[in-house]
């Protein structure tokens, strides 16, 4: 492989704006950890983002790195890839997160950085960049993960219910307010564990393009994993607060033990997912519990105009974020 001809300065800017991009995903995504947990009065929201930061961060030490080799190594062709690239590739990631975050809607920060990789590297070199077993795993969970979420926290809810259908409804608020706090925890675990993995994935497909890394190393760079799961954490410090709203509020009235179920249900499709190396959506997989948990109550439960308005920011994430990336490449190449 022919490696990148690029200066020190750029490619030290370009790590600056990957960590840019990890740090706008943690504060989009902060909602997604504790959106539950703070509609059902369980903590405060400033303890509840200090609890899914330290978590976030935490997933250092639990999963393997293996959604950053699918990002750095599994969506697109080496020979296609230069700073231009991931130049488009982040920055129209980081504005898509902007433009969503503004207007509150809870889209994916995972596949905006999908679909800029896809945009950049389509209006650099067509088609024959992409490499299709590793778009098509990621864009089948578009789908497969909320309806993972929706039908495990449904089952969650169906399961408590069952077993406390002879406990007095205050009995099991109170435990569900303790046991919410393991399943917050869990899920900032696999958020932290699967969202930062996918800027390491990028980072790391950046060092190998410029010849910093070889591309047979079994793991990137030790300073790399540390700066992104760290970036991530600092960004879900500062929260995201109207999506917190949407997602604990708008979507469904919450109790404890409907968090509880949601995240429970959340969690155990993320750890799925990173355990088989899948790069997903934080924000599709707790949307689809909340759903489900609603919906076990019943139908009416659910705002159904309102997730159908979600949906459609997760239908136009990846297409819109490619034209943005495609656009920022162009300006790359002419003015970089």
């Amino acid at each position: 492989m022919e490696h990148l001809n690029i200066s020190l300065g750029v490619l030290a800017f370009l790590v600056f704006l990957a960590l840019a991009f990890d740090f706008m995903n943690g504060f989009h995504d902060a909602a997604n950890a504790i959106a539950t947990v703070v509609s059902t009065r369980v903590l405060k929201p400033h303890t509840a983002v200090i609890l899914a930061a330290v978590c976030n961060v935490a997933a250092i030490f639990i999963f393997e790195l293996k959604v950053a080799a699918t990002v750095g190594k599994g969506t697109i062709e080496l020979f296609a890839i230069d700073y231009h690239v991931v130049f488009g590739a982040l920055v129209g990631a980081i504005a898509w997160n902007v433009i969503t975050w503004y207007y509150g809607i809870p889209s994916s920060s995972s596949h905006a950085l999908i679909g800029g990789l896809i945009g950049s590297a389509l209006a650099k070199a067509g088609p024959s960049s992409l490499i299709s077993t590793g778009i098509i795993k990621v864009v089948s969970f578009i789908l497969i993960s909320p309806l993972l979420g929706m039908v495990l926290g449904s089952l969650m809810m169906i399961l408590v219910s069952w077993a406390f259908r002879h406990t007095t409804p205050r009995r099991v608020d109170t435990w569900s307010r303790r046991l919410q706090l393991i399943s917050a925890s869990a899920y900032a675990l696999g958020h932290g564990g699967n969202d930062a993995q996918k800027t390491i994935g990028i980072i790391w497909m950046l060092l190998i393009a410029a010849g910093v890394t070889d591309a047979h190393a079994a793991m990137p760079p030790l300073w790399v994993v540390i700066s992104c799961y760290t970036a991530i954490g600092i960004g879900t410090v500062f929260g995201g607060w109207r999506i917190i709203k949407l997602m604990g509020q708008k979507i469904t009235k919450l109790r404890p033990v409907g968090g509880f179920c949601a995240q429970t249900g959340g969690a155990a499709t993320l750890f799925f997912a990173t355990a088989l190396g899948i790069p997903v959506s934080t924000t599709h997989t707790i949307t689809g519990a909340i759903v489900g948990v609603g919906a076990t109550k019943r139908l009416s439960a659910v705002r159904w105009g309102i997730a159908g308005t979600i949906v459609w920011a997760w239908v136009l994430t990846i297409p819109c974020s490619a034209l943005i990336s495609a656009l920022f490449w162009y300006l790359g190449v002419q003015f970089l």
